[in-house]
Parts: structure tokens; C-alpha cells; sequence
């Protein structure tokens, strides 16, 4: 199967907390980072997720934001430190590469957040990521 979806992070489930509807879904991706999902209990059940099992993280690169360091007092889990790689800008959006620990990922933001941020090659950011906003797919 191929996929639109750029952001798509390796690693191994270290567990799975069932809800009545939902499951937050902890992995350790390969890069070394840890990382949260929280998909429907019922997906987590098909998929049959369980400590040890390999997936890939994909996040869509509308669903990322970048902050120029670390946040502090935040509901998002999911905060991955990383250096941008590249920038491409239109007249409205932006596609800003960056490198983090075992891959790359890609966000999809607006020209003029990347001008409020001072975004270049080289510039340090951290990924933010909603675990709401990841899906799992199994190795």
C-alpha cells in the first residue's frame, strides 16, 4: 500500500492502555524517542497491538506543528526535537523538513509562521504532535 501520508516514524510498542472506546498506545520509535497514539480500542484490537509489536507512527504533515524549543505546561504528548532541513514556501503555506533522531518528518504551515519563526536550514525546533492525531499502521 502506498501512502500520501510523508510522516511515517518506526518503532516498538512498549504498551497499551485500553479505554472504553479509546487506547493510548506508548512506542518507543527506533530513533529513540518515545511517542504516544491515542486510536479506537477497536483499532487497537484488529491490529492486535501489544508490548513488542513493530509498528510505524504516521502523522500527516498538516497535523505537525513546530515550536523553537521545548514546551513547557502542554497537553501534547508527542514533542520531538529536531533541526530543519529545508523550506519550501507558496504564496500562503509552507512544507518545512526536519531532521530528527532516526528519520525526518515534514510540516505543513503557514508563510508567515515560518517568517515569525525565523525558519531556515539549520534552525533547532521541536515537532509537536497531537497523539490524537497519530494513526498506527503494524510492520
Amino acid at each position: 500500500m502506498t501512502l500520501s501520508i510523508r510522516n511515517q516514524l518506526p518503532g516498538t510498542v512498549t504498551s497499551v492502555t485500553p479505554g472504553e472506546v479509546m487506547a493510548t498506545v506508548k512506542i518507543h520509535l527506533t530513533g529513540g524517542q518515545d511517542f504516544t497514539a491515542a486510536i479506537t480500542l477497536e483499532a487497537a484490537e484488529e491490529l492486535g497491538l501489544a508490548s513488542g509489536s513493530s509498528v510505524r507512527a504516521l502523522v500527516k504533515s498538516t497535523e505537525v506543528s513546530l515550536a523553537t524549543a521545548p514546551v513547557e505546561g502542554l497537553s501534547i504528548r508527542n514533542q520531538l526535537p529536531g533541526m530543519v532541513t529545508d523550506v519550501a514556501t507558496g504564496n500562503a503555506m509552507a512544507s518545512v523538513k526536519i531532521g530528527v533522531e532516526g528519520g525526518e518528518l515534514t510540516a505543513a504551515i503557514t508563510k508567515d509562521a515560518v517568517t515569525d519563526l525565523a525558519l531556515s536550514p539549520g534552525t533547532p525546533v521541536v515537532a509537536l504532535i497531537k497523539s490524537t492525531e497519530v494513526s498506527l499502521a503494524t510492520a
